[in-house]
Parts: C-alpha cells; structure tokens; sequence
C-alpha cells in the first residue's frame, strides 16, 4: 500500500460510512482494482481508518454528543437526553457482542474481497428497499423505548456478518420501527460511535504489534485524515438528503454494483 492508495481509501471511506451504500464493500472493490493484497495490514488498515468517520461524527454531532453523555452520567435524572443516552448503550451491546465472536469469520470472508462486497451489496440493496417499502416513518426519537433501540441494535449485528452498510441497516432498522428518515438516520450515527470506536481501538492493538509500524503509521495517519474530512461532508449531504428524499435511490445503486461483482465473479 502507497500513501496515494492510502488517502484515496480514507476519501472513499469518508464518502460512504454514513452514506448507506457499504463502506466496507467500495473498500474492499478499491483494494482489488488498486491491487492491494488482503493480508493483516491491510485489514487492520480499513478498521482503523474508521476512526477518522468517527472524529466528522463527533465534529458534526458534538453537542448533541456532549450533551447527552452529560444527561447520561447524571443516571437520576430521568430526560429526554438521559434516555436517549441508554438506548445508544443498549443498541451497541449486540454489535459489540457479535463483533467478538465473529471476528475470525469476518477475517476469512475478507480474503476474497469481491465476494464479500457482493454479499454486502446486496444485503444493503434488500434491506433499503424493504425499509422504504414497508416503514410507516411517522415517529420521532421522543417517542423511542428500550425496545426500540434493542431491535435497532439488532440490525446492527447484519453489518457485521454476513455484512452490509452499517449506516443502511441501522437507519433501515429505525425506519422498521416507524421512525421518520431523518430520526432513524440520527440515531443511526450517533449509535455508530461506539462500535467504531470500540472496533478500531480493539484493532489497534495488533497493530501496535507490527514489526514495520513506523513504515505504517503515516499510511494510517493520511487514511485518517481523508476520511475525518469527506466524512462530515458526506453526513451534512445525506441529513439534507433525507430529509424529502427517499433510500431507494441508494438500494438500486448498492443492486447494480453487487450485480457487476457477481457477473465478475461467474467469469
């Protein structure tokens, strides 16, 4: 890997972590076209430069952020804040829980890169499209339940194996449970940053392991940057997005594109 590779994997990351169209799938094809080899290095790479998504999270969201980790930690009092604070812990444990036990699967899936960005095509494309189909979109977070969030949370397991957007089945989830666009998009990111964080820092413990880590730490560094900027770019355009616009725009494209991976992979 190149630092040119390195920065065009971070804008590709930034662009399309909360655009609901797999991350980890345009990664994966950017890796096979720019032939990068799918060892180690380069997994841990594509988990690490995450963290970059999370710091255009934490900047685009940070007051809201802020404010609820405070209403959090101040447990008696019962708020709006305080609630919503519980129900993003509650949606991540099932992640967290799933992202232990199925490291080992995901790691051998990632060996065939195409094969894995099919199956997360797809999976995006069908869950978006019965999302938008079925979703009654007429509740806000107000109105959220723990129940809510543990089936929100739920969905958030999809994206970790057999694989989908992350993003796309999380605000899919949302939407399922009668929550406009915009709220379950919300609630989708701010619910995101735990488990990436917690993904990233779990992965950087390898990589503090490497034996050419100093040759490394720039490729991340640039990886991190580009993807720090492009992403809050790319959360400010689909907020808007959504706002009178619909996901099925999204579950065509994620169809095609899976659609050419699998013509590629008959060949």
């Amino acid at each position: 890997m190149t630092l040119i590779h390195s920065i065009l994997l971070g804008i590709l990351q930034g662009l399309t972590e909360f655009i609901p169209v797999s991350s980890t799938a345009h990664l994966l094809i950017a890796q096979n076209i720019l032939g990068i080899p799918a060892n180690d290095a380069t997994f841990s790479f594509l988990i690490i430069v995450q963290l970059g998504t999370i710091v255009s999270l934490f900047a685009f969201y940070w007051q809201d952020l802020l404010s609820i980790a405070k209403a959090t930690l101040n447990f008696r009092l019962a708020t709006p804040q305080r609630n919503l604070g519980l129900y993003i812990i509650l949606a991540t444990i099932p992640a967290l829980i799933a992202g232990v036990l199925f490291k080992d699967l995901v790691e051998a899936l990632f060996k065939n890169p195409l094969l894995e960005a099919m199956i997360r095509l797809f999976a995006a494309a069908i869950i978006l499209t019965i999302a938008e189909y079925f979703g009654k979109r007429i509740r806000t977070l107000d109105s959220m339940t723990w129940l809510d969030s543990l089936i929100i949370g739920l969905f958030q397991v999809i994206a970790v194996f057999p694989g989908a957007s992350r993003s796309g089945v999380t605000i899919s989830g949302g939407m399922l449970r009668g929550f406009d666009r915009s709220s379950a998009a919300r609630f989708a990111f701010l619910m995101s940053a735990p488990v990436m964080l917690a993904a990233g820092a779990y992965e950087m413990l390898d990589v503090l392991k490497m034996p050419n880590l100093n040759q490394f730490i720039p490729l991340l560094l640039t990886g991190f940057i580009a993807a720090a900027i492009t992403g809050w770019f790319a959360i400010k355009w689909l907020i808007l997005y959504l706002n009178k616009n619909s996901l099925y725009i999204f579950a065509a494209y994620c169809a095609i594109i899976g659609s050419i991976l699998l013509f590629v992979q008959v060949l």
